[in-house]
C-alpha cells in the first residue's frame, strides 16, 4: 500500500538458513523445522506490517536470499541490506537511512519473531511519534519488539548488551539521559525458546497451524 504519511516501517529479517536461525528451537524442531518456522514468522510479520499503511522496508541479512526477495516483492516492500556490526549498529544505520530521507518524518523498526504484534500496535507507535521523540514496545524477556524514532542519536544503541534481559532497562536509561520525550507501549512476547513455541501453539495466532507442521 503506498504511503502518503511520510512514515516508514522497517522489518529486520534474517535469511531462513537451517542452523542459523531460531537455534534455541532446534532441539524441538530440528534445524530445518526451526528455519521453516522462522520463514513463516517473517511472512506473518510482513502481512501485519503491510496493513499499517506506512512505507514498507524489508531490511535483510542477505539481499541475495531468494525467499526474502520474493517476500519483499509480494508485500510491495523496498528490500535493503543490513549493515555490518552488532544489532545496535545495524539498527542505527537503518534509522539513519530512513530519517535522512526527505519523504520520512518518523520510522518504526520491528523484528520478525513477535506474532503477538498487531497492526494496532504499529498504528499506536506512529501516533505516539507525532508528539514524541521515541516509542518502544518491551518484550517479556527484557528486550524490545518495536522501537520507533522521529529523531536519531547513536548513543541510544551504543554499548547495549544485546540478547540479554537488560536491553529494555538500559534503553529506558538512555532515553531518559538524552532528555527525549518517549512513550512505552504494552509488553509483548516473542518466539525464542521452546516455551515460547508451546505458547505459540496454544495461542490461536495465524502462524499456529503453520508452526505445527514446520516442513
Amino acid at each position: 500500500m503506498p504511503s502518503t504519511s511520510r512514515e516508514r516501517l522497517v522489518v529486520f529479517a534474517k535469511a531462513a538458513q537451517p542452523g542459523a536461525v531460531k537455534t534455541r528451537l532446534m532441539p524441538v524442531l530440528g534445524a530445518a523445522g526451526a528455519a521453516a518456522l522462522h520463514r513463516r514468522l517473517v511472512e506473518h510479520t510482513m502481512d501485519t506490517a503491510r496493513v499499517a499503511g506506512a512505507e514498507l522496508e524489508l531490511c535483510a541479512s542477505s539481499v541475495d536470499d531468494e525467499s526474502l526477495r520474493e517476500c519483499a516483492q509480494r508485500h510491495g516492500a523496498r528490500l535493503t541490506a543490513q549493515s555490518a556490526g552488532d544489532l545496535g549498529r545495524r539498527m542505527h544505520e537503518a534509522f539513519q537511512r530512513a530519517l535522512n530521507s526527505e519523504r520520512c518524518s518518523a520510522a518504526v523498526l520491528i523484528g520478525s519473531d513477535c506474532p503477538a504484534l498487531t497492526p494496532r500496535h504499529l498504528r499506536l507507535a506512529f501516533t505516539a511519534l507525532k508528539d514524541h521523540d521515541a516509542v518502544v514496545a518491551p518484550a517479556e524477556d527484557g528486550g524490545y519488539v518495536l522501537i520507533g524514532l522521529s529523531r536519531l542519536d547513536a548513543r541510544l544503541f551504543e554499548g547495549i548488551e544485546w540478547g540479554t534481559d537488560r536491553v529494555m532497562a538500559h534503553t529506558r536509561q538512555r532515553l531518559d539521559a538524552l532528555g527525549w520525550r518517549w512513550h512505552e507501549l504494552e509488553t509483548l512476547w516473542d518466539i525464542d525458546r521452546p516455551a515460547d513455541y508451546e505458547r505459540l501453539l496454544a495461542s490461536g495466532l495465524p502462524t499456529h497451524s503453520a508452526a505445527q507442521s514446520p516442513l
